[in-house]
Protein backbone atom coordinates (compact mmCIF):
# COMPACT_ATOMS: atom_id res chain seq x y z
CA UNK A 1 0.00 0.00 0.00
CA UNK A 2 1.49 3.26 -1.12
CA UNK A 3 -0.84 5.40 1.02
CA UNK A 4 -0.64 5.97 4.77
CA UNK A 5 -3.03 7.49 7.28
CA UNK A 6 -2.75 11.27 7.11
CA UNK A 7 -1.76 11.43 3.37
CA UNK A 8 -3.47 14.05 1.27
CA UNK A 9 -4.98 12.46 -1.82
CA UNK A 10 -7.05 13.47 -4.86
CA UNK A 11 -10.20 11.65 -5.87
CA UNK A 12 -9.58 11.06 -9.60
CA UNK A 13 -13.17 10.94 -10.85
CA UNK A 14 -14.32 14.08 -8.96
CA UNK A 15 -11.03 15.97 -8.80
CA UNK A 16 -11.61 16.59 -5.04
CA UNK A 17 -8.86 16.56 -2.42
CA UNK A 18 -9.19 14.75 0.92
CA UNK A 19 -7.20 12.98 3.61
CA UNK A 20 -6.67 9.28 4.27
CA UNK A 21 -8.07 8.51 7.70
CA UNK A 22 -7.90 4.67 7.67
CA UNK A 23 -6.46 1.75 5.69
CA UNK A 24 -9.28 -0.71 5.14
CA UNK A 25 -7.20 -3.33 3.27
CA UNK A 26 -4.65 -3.50 0.49
CA UNK A 27 -7.19 -2.36 -2.11
CA UNK A 28 -9.32 0.17 -0.18
CA UNK A 29 -8.82 3.22 2.05
CA UNK A 30 -11.15 5.50 4.00
CA UNK A 31 -10.93 9.19 3.08
CA UNK A 32 -12.34 12.38 4.53
CA UNK A 33 -13.36 15.11 2.06
CA UNK A 34 -14.62 18.23 3.78
CA UNK A 35 -16.04 16.20 6.71
CA UNK A 36 -17.59 13.52 4.53
CA UNK A 37 -16.02 10.06 5.11
CA UNK A 38 -16.29 7.29 2.51
CA UNK A 39 -14.27 4.31 1.29
CA UNK A 40 -12.60 4.33 -2.14
CA UNK A 41 -10.42 1.90 -4.06
CA UNK A 42 -6.75 2.71 -3.91
CA UNK A 43 -6.49 2.90 -7.70
CA UNK A 44 -9.16 5.65 -7.72
CA UNK A 45 -7.05 8.06 -5.69
CA UNK A 46 -3.63 9.58 -6.19
CA UNK A 47 -1.33 12.13 -4.69
CA UNK A 48 -2.30 15.62 -5.81
CA UNK A 49 1.26 16.80 -6.48
CA UNK A 50 1.47 15.51 -10.06
CA UNK A 51 -1.78 17.23 -10.93
CA UNK A 52 -0.59 20.50 -9.43
CA UNK A 53 2.72 20.24 -11.27
CA UNK A 54 1.13 19.43 -14.63
CA UNK A 55 -1.40 22.24 -14.20
CA UNK A 56 1.43 24.67 -13.55
CA UNK A 57 3.32 23.55 -16.64
CA UNK A 58 0.19 23.96 -18.75
CA UNK A 59 -0.35 27.43 -17.35
CA UNK A 60 3.24 28.36 -18.17
CA UNK A 61 2.72 27.42 -21.81
CA UNK A 62 0.85 30.37 -23.28
CA UNK A 63 -1.87 29.29 -25.58
CA UNK A 64 -2.37 31.50 -28.60
CA UNK A 65 -5.32 33.80 -28.18
CA UNK A 66 -8.30 33.14 -30.36
CA UNK A 67 -8.73 35.51 -33.23
CA UNK A 68 -12.00 36.41 -34.80
CA UNK A 69 -12.46 37.64 -38.35
CA UNK A 70 -13.47 41.11 -37.19
CA UNK A 71 -10.26 41.33 -35.16
CA UNK A 72 -7.99 40.53 -38.08
CA UNK A 73 -6.02 43.60 -38.94
CA UNK A 74 -6.78 44.81 -42.37
CA UNK A 75 -3.88 44.92 -44.74
CA UNK A 76 -3.04 48.42 -45.79
CA UNK A 77 -3.12 48.87 -49.51
CA UNK A 78 -1.27 51.60 -51.21
CA UNK A 79 -3.77 53.78 -53.00
CA UNK A 80 -2.68 54.40 -56.51
CA UNK A 81 -3.10 57.91 -57.79
CA UNK A 82 -5.44 57.90 -60.77
CA UNK A 83 -4.03 59.53 -63.82
CA UNK A 84 -6.22 62.16 -65.45
CA UNK A 85 -5.81 62.09 -69.20
CA UNK A 86 -9.12 63.37 -70.53
CA UNK A 87 -12.39 62.13 -71.97
CA UNK A 88 -12.27 59.57 -74.78
CA UNK A 89 -14.57 57.95 -77.29
CA UNK A 90 -13.61 54.26 -77.37
CA UNK A 91 -14.43 51.74 -80.10
CA UNK A 92 -14.56 48.00 -79.44
CA UNK A 93 -14.67 46.04 -82.73
CA UNK A 94 -16.70 42.84 -82.58
CA UNK A 95 -15.27 40.34 -85.06
CA UNK A 96 -16.61 37.13 -86.54
CA UNK A 97 -15.21 34.52 -88.91
CA UNK A 98 -16.45 34.59 -92.48
CA UNK A 99 -16.92 31.56 -94.73
CA UNK A 100 -13.21 31.61 -95.56
CA UNK A 101 -12.14 31.60 -91.92
CA UNK A 102 -11.01 35.23 -91.94
CA UNK A 103 -11.88 37.66 -89.16
CA UNK A 104 -14.19 40.44 -90.26
CA UNK A 105 -15.58 43.31 -88.20
CA UNK A 106 -19.35 43.05 -87.80
CA UNK A 107 -20.04 46.01 -85.54
CA UNK A 108 -18.43 48.55 -83.23
CA UNK A 109 -19.36 48.99 -79.57
CA UNK A 110 -18.99 52.62 -78.47
CA UNK A 111 -18.11 53.72 -74.94
CA UNK A 112 -17.60 57.19 -73.50
CA UNK A 113 -14.62 56.93 -71.13
CA UNK A 114 -14.02 59.62 -68.50
CA UNK A 115 -10.49 59.69 -67.07
CA UNK A 116 -10.91 62.96 -65.15
CA UNK A 117 -11.95 63.83 -61.61
CA UNK A 118 -15.14 65.60 -62.79
CA UNK A 119 -18.49 64.19 -63.83
CA UNK A 120 -20.18 65.40 -67.03
CA UNK A 121 -23.61 65.58 -68.55
CA UNK A 122 -23.56 64.97 -72.27
CA UNK A 123 -25.72 65.06 -75.37
CA UNK A 124 -24.52 62.61 -78.00
CA UNK A 125 -25.62 62.54 -81.62
CA UNK A 126 -24.50 60.23 -84.41
CA UNK A 127 -25.03 61.60 -87.92
CA UNK A 128 -24.67 59.90 -91.29
CA UNK A 129 -24.34 62.20 -94.30
CA UNK A 130 -25.39 65.04 -91.99
CA UNK A 131 -28.62 63.33 -90.96
CA UNK A 132 -29.22 62.35 -87.33
CA UNK A 133 -29.31 58.58 -86.83
CA UNK A 134 -29.02 58.21 -83.04
CA UNK A 135 -29.24 60.59 -80.07
CA UNK A 136 -28.57 59.97 -76.40
CA UNK A 137 -28.38 62.05 -73.22
CA UNK A 138 -26.74 60.90 -70.03
CA UNK A 139 -24.20 61.41 -67.25
CA UNK A 140 -20.71 59.95 -67.08
CA UNK A 141 -19.15 59.99 -63.62
CA UNK A 142 -15.49 60.64 -62.83
CA UNK A 143 -13.14 57.79 -63.71
CA UNK A 144 -16.01 55.79 -65.20
CA UNK A 145 -17.20 54.75 -68.63
CA UNK A 146 -20.64 54.90 -70.25
CA UNK A 147 -21.85 52.47 -72.93
CA UNK A 148 -23.38 54.44 -75.80
CA UNK A 149 -24.57 51.95 -78.44
CA UNK A 150 -23.54 49.58 -81.25
CA UNK A 151 -22.87 50.75 -84.79
CA UNK A 152 -22.89 48.29 -87.73
CA UNK A 153 -19.47 48.41 -89.33
CA UNK A 154 -20.94 48.73 -92.82
CA UNK A 155 -22.44 52.10 -91.82
CA UNK A 156 -19.02 53.58 -91.21
CA UNK A 157 -18.75 54.31 -94.95
CA UNK A 158 -21.64 56.81 -94.67
CA UNK A 159 -19.59 59.83 -93.57
CA UNK A 160 -20.22 59.39 -89.82
CA UNK A 161 -20.01 62.32 -87.43
CA UNK A 162 -19.95 61.76 -83.65
CA UNK A 163 -21.13 64.99 -82.04
CA UNK A 164 -20.96 65.73 -78.31
CA UNK A 165 -22.01 68.56 -76.04
CA UNK A 166 -20.61 68.38 -72.50
CA UNK A 167 -21.48 70.29 -69.34
CA UNK A 168 -20.39 69.82 -65.73
CA UNK A 169 -22.65 67.81 -63.40
CA UNK A 170 -21.47 70.11 -60.61
CA UNK A 171 -21.25 73.57 -62.20
CA UNK A 172 -18.13 75.64 -61.59
CA UNK A 173 -18.16 79.42 -62.06
CA UNK A 174 -14.62 79.22 -63.38
CA UNK A 175 -15.51 76.61 -66.01
CA UNK A 176 -17.33 76.99 -69.31
CA UNK A 177 -21.09 76.39 -69.41
CA UNK A 178 -20.66 73.73 -72.08
CA UNK A 179 -18.11 72.26 -74.46
CA UNK A 180 -18.83 70.91 -77.94
CA UNK A 181 -16.80 68.45 -79.98
CA UNK A 182 -17.45 66.74 -83.31
CA UNK A 183 -15.45 63.69 -84.37
CA UNK A 184 -15.58 62.90 -88.08
CA UNK A 185 -14.08 59.59 -89.20
CA UNK A 186 -13.01 58.74 -92.72
CA UNK A 187 -12.99 55.08 -93.84
CA UNK A 188 -9.23 55.12 -94.47
CA UNK A 189 -8.60 56.45 -90.95
CA UNK A 190 -10.88 53.82 -89.43
CA UNK A 191 -9.32 50.91 -91.33
CA UNK A 192 -5.87 52.09 -90.26
CA UNK A 193 -6.93 52.06 -86.61
CA UNK A 194 -8.32 48.52 -86.89
CA UNK A 195 -5.19 47.26 -88.64
CA UNK A 196 -2.98 48.76 -85.91
CA UNK A 197 -5.22 47.19 -83.30
CA UNK A 198 -4.76 43.75 -84.87
CA UNK A 199 -0.99 44.08 -85.08
CA UNK A 200 -0.72 45.11 -81.43
CA UNK A 201 -3.25 42.45 -80.37
CA UNK A 202 -5.33 45.04 -78.55
CA UNK A 203 -9.08 45.11 -77.97
CA UNK A 204 -10.00 48.77 -78.46
CA UNK A 205 -8.93 52.04 -80.02
CA UNK A 206 -9.87 55.51 -78.80
CA UNK A 207 -10.08 59.15 -79.82
CA UNK A 208 -9.49 62.00 -77.37
CA UNK A 209 -12.48 64.36 -77.11
CA UNK A 210 -10.79 66.75 -74.66
CA UNK A 211 -7.99 66.48 -72.13
CA UNK A 212 -9.22 69.20 -69.74
CA UNK A 213 -12.64 70.80 -69.50
CA UNK A 214 -12.20 74.39 -70.74
CA UNK A 215 -12.28 77.36 -68.36
CA UNK A 216 -14.78 80.15 -68.70
CA UNK A 217 -13.42 82.83 -70.98
CA UNK A 218 -13.08 86.19 -69.23
CA UNK A 219 -12.79 89.26 -71.38
CA UNK A 220 -11.19 92.14 -69.53
CA UNK A 221 -11.07 94.43 -72.52
CA UNK A 222 -14.58 95.52 -73.40
CA UNK A 223 -13.56 97.91 -76.14
CA UNK A 224 -15.91 98.60 -79.01
CA UNK A 225 -13.62 96.78 -81.45
CA UNK A 226 -13.69 93.62 -79.30
CA UNK A 227 -17.44 93.71 -78.94
CA UNK A 228 -17.96 94.26 -82.65
CA UNK A 229 -15.71 91.30 -83.44
CA UNK A 230 -17.78 88.96 -81.23
CA UNK A 231 -21.29 90.41 -81.49
CA UNK A 232 -23.48 92.13 -84.00
CA UNK A 233 -23.32 95.85 -83.27
CA UNK A 234 -26.07 98.01 -84.73
CA UNK A 235 -26.06 101.71 -85.42
CA UNK A 236 -28.22 103.35 -82.72
CA UNK A 237 -29.58 105.81 -85.29
CA UNK A 238 -31.21 102.87 -87.08
CA UNK A 239 -32.70 101.22 -84.02
CA UNK A 240 -36.23 102.06 -85.15
CA UNK A 241 -35.71 100.35 -88.50
CA UNK A 242 -37.43 96.95 -88.27
CA UNK A 243 -35.20 93.91 -88.80
CA UNK A 244 -35.54 91.93 -92.04
CA UNK A 245 -38.10 89.14 -91.69
CA UNK A 246 -37.01 85.50 -91.70
CA UNK A 247 -37.60 83.21 -94.66
CA UNK A 248 -38.61 79.57 -94.82
CA UNK A 249 -36.64 79.24 -98.08
CA UNK A 250 -33.53 81.07 -99.25
CA UNK A 251 -32.23 80.85 -102.83
CA UNK A 252 -28.44 81.12 -103.05
CA UNK A 253 -28.10 81.21 -106.84
CA UNK A 254 -25.66 84.05 -107.41
CA UNK A 255 -27.81 85.78 -110.02
CA UNK A 256 -30.42 86.29 -107.27
CA UNK A 257 -27.85 87.87 -104.97
CA UNK A 258 -25.61 90.06 -107.12
CA UNK A 259 -26.06 92.09 -110.29
CA UNK A 260 -22.34 92.07 -111.03
CA UNK A 261 -21.74 88.35 -110.54
CA UNK A 262 -20.33 87.83 -114.08
CA UNK A 263 -17.29 89.94 -113.21
CA UNK A 264 -16.63 88.22 -109.87
CA UNK A 265 -14.23 85.37 -109.11
CA UNK A 266 -15.44 81.98 -107.89
CA UNK A 267 -14.13 82.81 -104.42
CA UNK A 268 -16.06 86.11 -104.32
CA UNK A 269 -19.23 84.38 -105.48
CA UNK A 270 -18.89 81.64 -102.87
CA UNK A 271 -18.27 84.23 -100.15
CA UNK A 272 -21.47 86.13 -101.06
CA UNK A 273 -23.50 82.92 -101.06
CA UNK A 274 -22.17 81.77 -97.68
CA UNK A 275 -22.67 85.22 -96.14
CA UNK A 276 -26.30 85.21 -97.32
CA UNK A 277 -26.80 81.69 -95.95
CA UNK A 278 -25.41 82.71 -92.55
CA UNK A 279 -27.69 85.76 -92.49
CA UNK A 280 -30.92 83.83 -93.07
CA UNK A 281 -29.78 80.97 -90.85
CA UNK A 282 -29.43 83.44 -87.94
CA UNK A 283 -32.82 84.98 -88.74
CA UNK A 284 -34.42 81.52 -88.73
CA UNK A 285 -32.94 80.83 -85.28
CA UNK A 286 -34.07 84.20 -83.91
CA UNK A 287 -37.63 83.48 -85.06
CA UNK A 288 -37.56 79.85 -83.78
CA UNK A 289 -38.40 78.45 -87.17
CA UNK A 290 -38.86 74.65 -87.22
CA UNK A 291 -37.03 74.29 -90.54
CA UNK A 292 -35.31 76.15 -93.37
CA UNK A 293 -34.84 75.18 -97.02
CA UNK A 294 -31.56 76.33 -98.60
CA UNK A 295 -31.44 76.22 -102.40
CA UNK A 296 -27.79 75.85 -103.43
CA UNK A 297 -28.14 74.20 -106.81
CA UNK A 298 -26.22 71.15 -108.02
CA UNK A 299 -23.18 72.46 -109.90
CA UNK A 300 -19.81 71.17 -108.63
CA UNK A 301 -21.20 70.64 -105.13
CA UNK A 302 -18.75 73.07 -103.51
CA UNK A 303 -21.44 75.35 -102.06
CA UNK A 304 -23.45 72.38 -100.80
CA UNK A 305 -20.40 70.84 -99.09
CA UNK A 306 -19.46 74.13 -97.43
CA UNK A 307 -23.00 74.56 -96.08
CA UNK A 308 -23.12 70.97 -94.79
CA UNK A 309 -19.78 71.46 -93.04
CA UNK A 310 -21.13 74.55 -91.27
CA UNK A 311 -24.35 72.78 -90.27
CA UNK A 312 -22.46 69.92 -88.61
CA UNK A 313 -21.02 72.40 -86.11
CA UNK A 314 -24.30 74.14 -85.27
CA UNK A 315 -25.86 72.97 -82.03
CA UNK A 316 -29.32 74.24 -83.07
CA UNK A 317 -29.39 71.83 -86.03
CA UNK A 318 -31.28 68.65 -85.23
CA UNK A 319 -30.71 67.22 -88.71
CA UNK A 320 -30.43 68.20 -92.35
CA UNK A 321 -30.99 66.29 -95.57
CA UNK A 322 -30.20 66.74 -99.24
CA UNK A 323 -32.70 64.57 -101.03
CA UNK A 324 -34.91 64.84 -104.08
CA UNK A 325 -37.37 67.74 -103.86
CA UNK A 326 -40.19 68.17 -106.40
CA UNK A 327 -39.32 71.89 -106.80
CA UNK A 328 -35.50 71.88 -106.59
CA UNK A 329 -34.48 68.32 -107.45
CA UNK A 330 -31.25 67.55 -105.58
CA UNK A 331 -30.27 71.21 -105.48
CA UNK A 332 -31.64 72.01 -102.01
CA UNK A 333 -30.95 71.07 -98.40
CA UNK A 334 -33.69 71.09 -95.79
CA UNK A 335 -32.58 71.95 -92.24
CA UNK A 336 -34.54 70.94 -89.12
CA UNK A 337 -33.92 72.87 -85.89
CA UNK A 338 -34.09 71.94 -82.23
CA UNK A 339 -34.36 74.41 -79.34
CA UNK A 340 -33.44 73.33 -75.83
Amino acid sequence: MKFQVGDTVRIIHSNEEGQVIDIINEKMVMVDVDGVKFPVYADQVEFPYFKRFSDKRTADIKQPAKKYIEDVRKEKREEKTREENGVWLTFLPVMELDEFGDEVVELLKLHLVNHTSSGYRFIYNLNFFGRSDFELRGDVQSFADFYLHDVPFENMNDNPSFDFEFSLINPDKKKADYYEYSLKLKPKQLFGKIETLRKKNEATFSFLLFDKYPPRSVEDDYSFDLLSSKYKVYDASKKRVPAEPARSMVDLHIEKLSDDWKHQTNFEILSIQLKTFEKYYELAIQHYQPNLVVVHGIGSGKLRDEIHEILRLKKEVKSFVNQYHPLYGYGATEIYFQYL
